[in-house]
């Protein structure tokens, strides 16, 4: 991971806080942005999406409130919906969120990010 890692992150986040910590303790460069205040834009969104194992599955908080009180399928919808919808309501996120324009990791995974050093 040679590029800027950009590190989408909320502050009262548990994972979010430990994958800061880990970052720093490393000298990990990074920028820093607040989830919700400053989402991912789509074409953002886009690429996290395209860079994923499984799609929507691995980047969507489907424990979250927000995402429980979703009255719409989310399969059915088109692309274009479905990033206008996560762009709008970031909370449908799982957090933290890392990317490069290589590699992508999704939660606090220790394992993933030591791999970002080597």
């Amino acid at each position: 991971m040679n590029n800027s890692i950009k590190f989408y992150t909320y502050p009262s986040c548990t994972s979010c806080r430990k994958a800061k910590s880990f970052l720093k303790q490393n000298g990990i460069p990074y920028e820093e942005r607040h989830l919700f205040r400053e989402p991912p834009t789509k074409e953002e969104l886009l690429e996290i999406i395209k860079m994923t194992s499984n799609g929507l599955d691995d980047i969507l908080s489907t424990r979250s409130r927000t995402y429980k009180e979703l009255d719409v399928e989310i399969d059915d919808l088109p692309v274009s919906q479905l990033l206008e919808m996560l762009h709008d309501e970031p909370r449908l996120l799982r957090r933290p969120i890392l990317v490069d324009g290589e590699k992508l990791i999704i939660g606090y995974n220790r394992n993933a990010m030591e791999e970002l050093m080597a």
